[in-house]
């Protein structure tokens, strides 16, 4: 590692990473298969050492993450698809879902130390982690990887915001990783509170849009913000360089960006569906269709970096929503209004007030009074994990048109 890459990887000839990668992905199935009765039956009839190349792999069945939960609620707690034993997981989480996740061996499990680098950390900075360390993988995909780099960690988590400024004024960290407008919550109550939060100096965000007025008044105050797109299945897919064009893809990965409800890959360009192979032995997820819309930046990055570029998160192929960094599922709507016998339809609009994820949950009733409005906003932050407003209409008050969840954000 050298002050200006991370490694020699990712800078070498693409030709040589696409045969790299494929050379290995052979005896990744074949350990899948052997390891695992949930692989083995997905690919039953297959044979693993003949996918050598994207076009042999374009022709293996994807796993829809819905159909891992379905196994996994048929199968718990893994659905069959891990390869090895659970004593061989450091961790498990149970994300909104319920899906279940291992957590691999080995100091940086979800590739995050080189998304980290590209943002600017170093060995020495001293970071504040407020993704959330509470049942899902969140916190821990970036502090292992500031662990990895070779950086101190507060695990600050979401929320205590008043106790997170004093650790700020107290601590003095270099640098801060969450969603893109908590580090603006902070920094707010901080000037408010008339405490000095002036050390943060760099950031890199996750788990909604960094917009580009957000990311403006960060760095009129000084930091510079980079962004990762990582999920709690695959850990960090990709990752922001100071080229600011797309993100780079992570070493380690195979991404295919497919047609929406098919497994075909599309034209170099075209938005679809993002498919992710990783090449982790405990846990391996192969053409794991994650339901998020991307698609392939043409060309290589200014940066150096020669993997492929992602044009990052475009919204999802289905309706399920992601909102402060938690994915909201039409599921959990249908969930909210078996709750409350008076509610007939509901539908969550998704919008942004200020710098900050709103939602409101508009719900059909012929009850437009009794506090059913406070019942369900109670529900559905049960449901959740989130706040958000509920307004009531009458009978066909809302639109005809199939959508539980509405994302009516602008990611200009």
């Amino acid at each position: 590692m050298s002050d200006t890459q991370f490694d020699a990887r990712e800078r070498q000839d693409p030709a040589q990473r696409e045969q790299d990668l494929f050379a290995k992905l052979p005896g990744l199935i074949a350990h899948a298969v052997e390891r695992a009765p949930g692989w083995a039956a997905h690919f039953e009839g297959q044979d693993p050492g003949a996918i050598t190349s994207r076009q042999a792999l374009a022709g293996m069945p994807l796993l829809r993450k819905s159909d891992l939960m379905e196994k996994q609620r048929a199968h718990p707690p893994f659905g069959g698809f891990l390869a090895g034993e659970l004593t061989g997981a450091a961790r498990v989480f149970m994300s909104p879902g319920p899906i279940w996740e291992p957590q691999a061996p080995g100091l940086d499990p979800w590739n995050g130390a080189r998304s980290l680098f590209a943002a600017g950390l170093r060995k020495g900075d001293i970071v504040l982690n407020a993704f959330s360390y509470h049942l899902t993988p969140g916190g821990f995909i970036l502090d292992q990887g500031a662990i990895a780099l070779g950086c101190t960690v507060f695990p600050a988590g979401v929320g205590n915001t008043d106790t997170q400024v004093e650790a700020i004024e107290v601590l003095k960290p270099t640098a801060f990783v969450g969603t893109p407008d908590y580090l603006k919550v902070l920094l707010d109550r901080g000037r408010e509170q008339g405490k000095d939060v002036s050390s943060i100096k760099k950031a890199l965000v996750s788990g909604g849009a960094l917009f580009p007025s957000l990311r403006q008044e960060y760095e009129d105050q000084g930091i510079t913000v980079g962004q990762c797109y990582a999920t709690a299945d695959l850990g960090v897919i990709a990752y922001e360089t100071e080229a600011r064009e797309g993100m780079v893809v992570n070493e380690d990965y195979i991404v295919e960006i497919v047609r929406p409800g098919t497994g075909e890959p599309v034209a170099e360009g075209e938005v679809g569906e993002l498919v992710v192979t990783n090449f982790n032995s405990l846990y391996p997820l192969i053409r794991f269709a994650t339901g998020d819309l991307s698609r392939i930046v043409p060309g290589q990055s200014a940066c150096g970096r020669t993997n492929m570029r992602l044009a990052g998160w475009m919204g999802r192929a289905d309706q399920r929503t992601k909102v402060k960094g938690m994915f909201v599922d039409p599921a959990q709507i249908a969930q909210i209004v078996a709750a409350h016998p008076e509610v007939k339809k509901a539908r969550l609009a998704v919008s942004r007030q200020g710098e900050a994820d709103a939602m409101t949950l508009t719900v059909e009733t012929e009850a437009l009074g009794n506090g059913l409005s406070d019942r369900v906003a109670e529900t559905l932050r049960e449901v959740t994990r989130l706040k958000g407003d509920v307004q009531l209409v009458p009978p066909g008050g809302l639109p005809n048109d199939g959508k539980v969840i509405s994302d009516e954000r602008e990611y200009g």
